[in-house]
């Protein structure tokens, strides 16, 4: 089942004896383990209800014989083993067996007061494994990948609504251009918003402004978005803004590089065809990351960008060996850019 599927269902009360969470994106994990718990658990029971373990120092036959066993001072408890690499095609570098059997007996008739949740950071199963196979024909794996550009935007907006506000429109994009794509890190500015738009309120760029700090990357892309509009006069006022704040130079020139680098290989691989989301997987950057560079990319042909990632490298070279005033050059190479 998809993470939303699981979601739906864990609110309508319908829980599954055992769910396999696995994926790159912690936060999604931690979330449905909340949402099990916040189910099936009174708040002043936690501590006899949910038990945890370390599958990197614990037997899976000794997780599944603590599921077995009765609850202790409340009707349903839940047991959570992390580190289920046995799952996975990596190998593993602790000395712990795993009686795999022990778990497909439990898989055919599990007790219906425990429920079992194993988790583990990959982005895939190795679905060649035996047990692997069983545990998706039993439909209890939960992939919590890294979601879309899309689903990002559409999930700090729901965020938003859970909190009794509104972004007003566009507002969603600059708070996670702002904040990164960390689901944790958007949360916690998320929750920011509410306190201060209020129950019913709507958030607007300027609210925005006042309320999100941005770190120096954020102001750089900031910076690469005016260059790429050919806004000079915001991009001169932002560079000299950096500069004040004692930015060094050639880190400045370095994270714009690897945004133009961004940008020409977002251009190159979606010319053969490649998807925003198979380009995100190819080159290790999230979706959003890629759709930004898209859209970005689209003022540029593939020789404009190489050419201005030469001049960067150019420039870099230049400020290392003490050739040119590293502020003068920066300068040099936005009104280049303009010309």
């Amino acid at each position: 089942m998809d993470y939303k599927t699981a979601v739906k269902r864990i609110g309508r009360g319908e829980i599954a004896p055992i769910y396999v969470c696995y994926g790159g994106e912690a936060y999604l994990i931690q979330e449905l383990i909340s949402r099990l718990t916040d189910k099936l658990v009174e708040p002043e029971h936690k501590a006899f209800a949910v038990t945890r373990y370390d599958l990197a120092e614990t037997p899976v036959e000794s997780v599944i014989e603590e599921a077995e066993t009765l609850p202790f001072m409340v009707p349903r408890k839940l047991v959570v083993a992390s580190n289920a690499l046995f799952l996975t095609g990596a190998k593993e570098s602790n000395k712990v067996e795993h009686r795999l059997e022990k778990l497909t007996e439990y898989m055919k008739s599990p007790v219906d007061y425990s429920v079992l949740i194993f988790t583990v950071d990959a982005e895939k199963l190795d679905e060649r494994k035996k047990i692997v196979k069983s545990l998706k024909e039993a439909d209890v794996l939960v992939p919590c990948t890294m979601l879309s550009a899309d689903e990002l935007t559409q999930w700090v907006a729901q965020e938003a609504r859970r909190r009794g506000f509104e972004f007003a429109p566009g507002v969603v994009d600059r708070l996670i251009l702002y904040t990164g794509t960390s689901l944790q890190a958007l949360t916690k500015e998320v929750e920011k918003c509410g306190l201060f738009a209020g129950q019913g309120g709507t958030l607007t760029a300027d609210d925005l402004e006042q309320l999100v700090s941005r770190t120096t990357e954020q102001n750089i892309f900031q910076l690469i978005e005016h260059i790429v509009q050919m806004q000079m006069d915001p991009a001169f006022t932002m560079l000299n803004e950096l500069l004040r704040r004692k930015e060094e130079p050639i880190k400045i020139v370095m994270l714009v590089a690897r945004q133009f680098r961004i940008m020409f290989q977002v251009k190159d691989l979606m010319s053969q065809g490649y998807s925003q989301q198979q380009i995100a997987s190819q080159i290790g950057l999230h979706p959003y990351g890629v759709k930004i560079a898209a859209g970005q990319a689209n003022r540029f042909d593939l020789k404009r960008l190489g050419s201005i990632l030469q001049q960067l490298a150019d420039l870099d070279f230049q400020m290392k060996s003490g050739r040119i005033d590293k502020v003068l050059g920066l300068e040099l190479f936005l009104l280049k850019l303009a010309s």
